[in-house]
């Protein structure tokens, strides 16, 4: 409602009520008074006719407000709507790193694994290697002295022949 029709209607309301206290009582009436009719019918014409415009002012701000309303419950809807799809996302997101890093785990635990059995299998051959080295080395080393011997025994037979 605008300032004018307000006061408008307060005026209005005021000399009416003025009017009433103002008028004359009846005697023996109580509280009966006489009033002019003519003037009391047009502050209350004045009054009905400043009611329709004060009434569609009000009933617009009415609809305003409640088409704001709407409009904010809207808004705070689709608000809610992508908070609880940007919670999707995270969890979503949350589950696959979480998924990753078990994959991960147990790929390095996978490769450890397979990095302790190749130093086995590495240590294992190499033990291997250097043992059949070893035998090798040795029997050669027989070899080498059961030819010394033989040698010896070769060059003790010559020097006897001769």
């Amino acid at each position: 409602m605008d300032e004018r029709a307000e006061a408008t209607l307060e005026e209005l309301i005021t000399s009416l009520y003025e009017q009433i206290q103002d008028a004359w009582t009846l005697p023996l009436g109580g509280d009966r008074c006489v009033l002019e009719r003519e003037k009391a019918l047009d502050l209350l014409d004045e009054i009905r006719a400043t009611l329709p415009n004060d009434l569609k002012m009000a009933r617009d701000i009415v609809a305003r407000r409640n088409d704001l309303i709407a409009a904010a419950k809207r808004e705070g809807e689709a608000i809610r709507k992508q908070a609880e799809e940007y919670a999707r996302q995270l969890v979503s997101e949350s589950e696959i790193v979480a998924e990753a890093r078990k994959k991960a785990n147990s790929m390095v635990s996978s490769a450890e694994a397979r990095t302790r059995e190749l130093k086995k299998a590495t240590n294992d051959y190499c033990e291997d290697a250097m043992k059949r080295t070893e035998e090798a080395v040795l029997t050669a080393l027989e070899e080498v002295r059961k030819s010394r011997q033989d040698f010896r025994a070769l060059s003790q037979k010559k020097l006897t022949e001769n």
